[in-house]
Parts: C-alpha cells; structure tokens; sequence
C-alpha cells in the first residue's frame, strides 16, 4: 500500500500515520491550511511529521476559510462552543462539505505522486456531529474518487468504528507521539480544556487508563 494520509495534526490522524507505519506501508502526510481558526495544528503537524520520520507538505489556501463560513472553525465571529460532543451547540463547529473537498485535494496528490491509497481518521465519536465522517460518505466518496481517473484510488478508514477511547489505546500501543497531537479548536498557548475535542480527548485518556501528557488550561 502506498498511502497518502490526510494529516490535521491530531490524535486521530496521527495514529493513523502510526498505524500505516507499523504495517509496513508506503506513508506520505498531506495537511492542508483551508482557512481554519488558527495554524496550531498545522505547526503541530510538522513537528510531528519529523518525529514520525515521514515526507509532509502543507497545502495553503486560505481563501477557503470564508467561502466556508458559517462554523467557529473558520469564523471568528462565531462563537466557540464549550462543553461535550453530545451537546447540540456543537454542530456550529461543522465546516460545510469540508471532508469532501479535502479528500477530493489529496486524491489529486496521490494521483499525482502514484498512490494508490488516501487514508483519513475518522472515527465513530465524530459520526452524530460531522456527516463527511459517516461510514455513508466515506463509501460514496471512495466511489467517486475511484470513478475521477482511470486509476483507482482506496479511501483507507480503518477507525471509522473506533471510540476515541480505542484510538487512545492504539496509539500507546504503536509508541504514536501523543504528547505533540493538536485537539483545541482555540489554538492558544496551551488546549483550553473545555471544547468540545478537549473535553472529549480528556475522556478518552480518562477511559483508556492512559496517563493524558496534554498541558490544560483549566488544569
């Protein structure tokens, strides 16, 4: 397999990037700057990126962020919500159709560098919040991008049914660099320990009995 990942800088993807590692795989990290609430991630990415010892580029189009609006992610002037996934608020954190528009970015560059193979992290936590995390969508959207050359390309989701308690202990197992993954949707100095991914990536660490190396604001 030679597998493009579409890399945020997060937990999730991060273990992803660890997971194809351990299998032997062909691995190449693609971020991509679409205007999001701040760069944090992206700088996360890079550190993380050598750490793994694996080829990283950043796609940048920031003019994406208000083509995109609507979301606190790209709209400053939408507020952040705080609390737990679970809660309605959060679905202001949804950026519209972005998991297509971005696989649909990296399935040029793998194209391009001849992958075979996109890989994204998407797991069962993000399915009642974001509709491009659904097993639905990713089906659909590995159809269309098989259908969009003449040579095939897979759609790689191998968390799509993992808590993130589950991804917690997969990346301990795998040795994954937790302690440089970006989760904070407000990007400041340290996570702010209250949106809705610090809450969740605290809960995580709490289920999976895994000592939680994140530095907290509200700590």
């Amino acid at each position: 397999m030679k597998a493009l990942v579409l890399f945020s800088g997060g937990l999730d993807s991060t273990v992803l990037a660890a997971q194809l590692l351990a299998d032997g795989a062909e691995t190449r990290l693609l971020s991509i700057d679409y205007g999001q609430r701040h760069a944090k991630e992206l700088q996360q990415a890079e550190k993380i990126a050598d750490a793994l010892g694996l080829p990283h580029r950043i796609l940048r189009l920031p003019d994406l962020g208000p083509l995109l609006g609507g979301s606190s992610l790209t709209d400053d002037q939408v507020e952040l919500p705080e609390g737990h996934y679970a809660e309605e608020s959060m679905k202001a954190t949804v950026v519209p159709n972005r998991n297509m528009i971005l696989l649909a970015l990296a399935g040029g560059h793998a194209l391009f560098i001849g992958f075979d193979t996109i890989a994204y992290a998407a797991h069962a936590g993000d399915h009642t919040i974001y509709p491009d995390c659904r097993p639905e969508f990713a089906d659909a959207m590995e159809k269309a991008l098989g259908l969009a050359d003449w040579q095939n390309l897979n759609l790689h989701r191998p968390f799509v049914n993992f808590s993130k308690e589950e991804l917690v202990r997969k990346g301990n197992e795998l040795g994954a660099p937790l302690e440089l993954t970006w989760s904070c949707y407000a990007g400041r100095e340290k996570h702010c320990g209250k949106c809705g991914t610090c809450v969740e990536r605290k809960e995580a660490f709490a289920l999976a009995k895994i000592e939680d190396p994140t530095e907290y604001e509200d700590d």
